[in-house]
Order: C-alpha cells, then sequence, then structure tokens
C-alpha cells in the first residue's frame, strides 16, 4: 500500500482530498503538509483513520517540502495560489523522484512548469498537473466527447460559475485580481492569442449562458485557465476558450471595477501621513460588501456550475455536445477536492503511466476516470445539509435538436 503526502491538505481543496483519499481505504499512510497544525488535528480526527498523520511545512522553501515529502510513494499539492509556489514544490518533487499530482489552475505558471517536462521524464516520474474541476475534469470531458462521438471536432468552449462559499478569505480575492490583471490565452482561429479581461478583444468575448441549478443567463468573462494551451496539443481543434464568474454577478463585477481602478496594487500610498496599501484597502472592502450583497440579494445556498460545450462533425453533419455539472449545497472544494484525490488513486493504481509533466488529457483515459467516479466510496456527510448535485450531457444535432445521453 502506498504513501500519499498531500501538500496545502488542510485548505478548502486540500483537506476534501485527505478526506476523499482516507475514506477509499487504499493507502498505508496519508499525511498532511501544511502550516496550520491545529486544523490538521481536526482533519485528522475527522476522518477517523488512524492512518493519517501531520507534518509542518513551508511550501516555499525547497529543503522543508523535501523533509516533508520524504518517504511518499505520491504527493498531492492543493497550495494555492499556484503561481507563487508550484515550481518550487515540482523541483523538490522532480529532484525526490516521487510521482505527483496537482490541482494548478494558474495558466501563467502551467507554461512554466510544462518546460519542467523533460526534467521530470528524466527523474523517471509522471507529473499529472491541473487534476481538479477546471482544469481536470473539463479536459477529461472534452477529450472524451472528441474521441468517442466526434470524427472532427472544431471547438471547446468552457464555461464555469459558482458562489454563495460560507467564508472567501485574501487569497481567492487576490486570485481573482490576478486573473483579471494578466494576459488571458484564447485559442482563437488554430492560434494561440491573449486578450485583456477589460480591453475591447476581452470585452468582446463577454457571454452569458443558462446552467442547471444556477440559473439562466449567467453572465460569463474570459478568464485564464489552462485549458486554452493545454487541448490543443492534444486535440486538433480551431477554438479553445474559457469563461467563468462568481456569483452573485453584483459583487464579482464590484472585484473587476476596484481590480480597474489599481486597487490591486500593493505599492504603500501615503494618505494624510498614514501608509495605505491599496490592496488591503480593497480586499477588506470586497470581504465587507459581499456579505451585504449575500444578504441584500437573498443568494441562499452555495452552488456552482460547469459545462463543457464540444462541437464537430459526425459522419459530414455538424453536432455538438454539452455536459454538464452543477450542484447546490456542496462545497467548492469537494468539486476540485474529490477529482484531485481521484487522480492520485489512478496513478496509484497503475492507470496514468506516461512519464513527463502532462495535463489530464494527456495521460489519463476518460473512462478510466468515470469508472472510478463509479465506485469511489463518497465523503461521510453527517451533520450536512442537503446536496444536489447533477451530471449529464445533451447532444445537440444539426437540425438543432436536443436530446439527453449517457457518458
Amino acid at each position: 500500500m502506498s504513501k500519499i503526502t498531500v501538500l496545502g491538505g488542510c485548505g478548502a481543496v486540500g483537506s476534501v482530498a485527505v478526506k476523499s483519499l482516507a475514506a477509499q481505504g487504499l493507502f498505508s499512510r496519508i499525511r498532511i503538509g501544511d502550516v496550520n497544525m491545529p486544523r490538521a488535528r481536526e482533519i485528522m480526527a475527522e476522518t477517523g483513520s488512524g492512518k493519517v498523520s501531520a507534518v509542518k511545512v513551508n511550501v516555499e522553501d525547497p529543503a522543508s517540502v523535501k523533509k516533508a515529502i520524504k518517504g511518499s510513494d505520491i504527493v498531492l499539492n492543493c497550495v494555492g495560489p499556484f503561481y507563487k509556489s508550484v515550481k518550487t514544490v515540482l523541483g523538490a518533487v522532480i529532484e525526490e523522484g516521487i510521482n505527483y499530482v496537482d490541482i494548478c489552475d494558474d495558466v501563467d505558471v502551467t507554461l512554466d512548469i510544462l518546460k519542467m517536462h523533460r526534467a521530470a521524464k528524466k527523474a523517471g516520474i509522471t507529473a499529472l498537473i491541473g487534476m481538479g474541476a477546471s482544469p481536470g475534469v473539463t479536459n477529461l470531458f472534452a477529450k472524451l466527447v472528441a474521441d468517442t462521438l466526434l470524427d472532427e471536432t472544431e471547438s471547446v468552449d468552457i464555461f464555469h460559475t459558482h458562489g454563495g462559499e460560507p467564508v472567501e478569505g485574501e487569497g481567492v480575492i487576490g486570485h481573482r485580481f490576478h486573473c483579471m490583471t494578466i494576459d488571458i490565452p484564447m485559442f482563437l482561429d488554430g492560434k494561440l492569442r491573449y486578450v485583456k479581461y477589460f480591453g475591447e478583444d476581452g470585452i468582446a468575448l463577454r457571454q452569458t449562458f443558462d446552467f442547471p441549478i444556477v440559473g439562466k443567463k449567467i453572465p460569463l468573462y474570459p478568464y485564464p485557465h489552462p485549458e486554452q494551451v493545454t487541448l490543443p496539443k492534444y486535440i486538433k481543434l480551431r477554438q479553445v476558450t474559457n469563461k467563468g464568474s462568481v456569483l452573485p454577478i453584483e459583487y464579482y463585477e464590484l472585484t473587476g471595477n476596484l481590480c480597474k481602478l489599481g486597487l490591486g496594487s500593493k505599492e504603500p500610498l501615503d494618505v494624510r501621513g498614514k501608509e495605505v496599501v491599496p490592496y488591503d484597502f480593497a480586499v477588506a472592502y470586497i470581504i465587507r460588501e459581499r456579505d451585504r450583497i449575500l444578504k441584500r440579494t437573498k443568494f441562499g445556498p452555495q452552488r456552482g456550475a460547469m459545462a463543457v460545450v464540444v462541437k464537430g462533425k459526425k459522419g459530414g453533419k455538424r453536432e455538438e455536445y454539452r455536459v454538464h455539472m452543477a450542484s447546490e449545497g456542496a462545497a467548492l472544494g469537494e468539486g476540485t477536492g474529490v477529482p484531485a484525490a481521484m487522480g492520485v488513486i489512478l496513478l496509484d493504481e497503475g492507470k496514468v503511466t506516461a512519464k513527463g509533466v502532462l495535463p489530464p488529457e494527456g495521460c489519463v483515459d476518460p473512462s478510466d476516470f468515470i469508472s472510478l467516479r463509479k465506485r469511489m466510496k463518497p465523503l461521510k456527510k453527517k451533520g450536512r445539509k442537503k446536496v444536489v448535485e447533477v451530471l449529464y450531457a445533451e447532444r445537440v444535432d444539426a437540425r438543432g435538436r436536443v436530446t439527453k445521453i449517457d457518458l
């Protein structure tokens, strides 16, 4: 039985991954690597397993990472924001020769760690990156449709939205500022292009989409996730886009407006003799206003949804497939943490054998993922409110007729 270390195992996503891995009873040891030891001990107790332990780690220090992962068979990295630390963690993992999974959703650093492919391959390890919800599940459903349902694939468009989580902290808001200020890749007309979130090209890509459970005509904005960079490397396509938002939309637009005004800056200003950091003010203001907006809009329980829309041809005729995933009452961490745990299990079972730094569509068979999903033991739901979840696919034929299909 293998030994697993989950870096960031105390976070919203990492804690779900730890509990999900523990629930399967497949591993001799699951080690939580984090800075928050009191929370780590709570999670250890919550799993009800004597096989879960904890170690303190600083993911920005290679020596600390190496010490924490020593003796592991697989390392799962759930520490965000990834643009700050993933290169350090992956570098340490490669040097130690340990197989690796992460949920990296920062496209800029994804391009950097893909350059570590040769080093990982030379070390004889598999580094499965972006194995969360988006990226992760989205990549695999796009590949499934392209490989099994279409003769030619023309486009993959990924849409996602969520909101109402109990808490959003500085890290989440800082990540959104980052996503709104970097150049956003979109694969358009067979070429990788970069658009500005607030630029004319970015504004032109905005649209609305109808999601199950969440609602209709939800506004969506260009999002800098890795799918539009990695999918064209494995599927012949002319377009890959990624668009998302956070609900209530008033809250997301508030974040965007403050970012556009430059309040994401960490350069101090002198205000009446006092040093004020715009970023600190903006984060505090956004957190306060979020609570007010949730109450004013009577938002209700947390909910979220994703859709993968794949268009192409079958038998010379145009077809479209839409894979919908949505939930109400489930934590955002579950949508990402469970697929991450599944990546670890598939790797441990020998279902992922390719060496190097690879995205899900580059090394995971979608049918293996779906099969594992059906036999995964669920997380304990003691004391939890009712959870509503849907996963289904639709086929749209050349005449526009929509029918539900089984995956």
